[in-house]
């Protein structure tokens, strides 16, 4: 389970550090400011910040899910525009013992 938890949080990274490099012009609709992302967010689905990171490249990827257990992660430019990288269904927080010793 811990190690399908590190694969996805790898993968969305991944997607996150792909998409930051993308032109602007391949923005469309799937970004805006960053108050505009959320309050869609909460209004339409919800959803509320469960969890936060920094990429290497400076941009904050958030996880927001919703009681029903639907899910979106957003990555944040540097200048305050963010971008909906993935959404789904079935979120779940699990409650796991953090890994000890080498991971590899």
């Amino acid at each position: 389970m811990i190690r399908n938890m590190v694969t996805l949080a790898l993968l969305v990274f991944s997607i996150a550090l792909a998409l930051a490099t993308l032109p602007v012009k391949a923005e469309g609709a799937r970004c805006a400011p960053r108050d505009v992302v959320l309050a869609h967010l909460a209004k339409k689905y919800g959803e509320s910040r469960r969890s936060i990171g920094l990429a290497g490249n400076g941009f904050v990827v958030e996880t927001f899910a919703s009681e029903g257990g639907s899910w979106t992660v957003v990555m944040t430019r540097p200048d305050g525009i963010s971008c909906l990288v993935a959404s789904g269904e079935h979120f779940e927080t699990v409650d796991e013992p953090a890994l000890t010793g080498d991971p590899a």
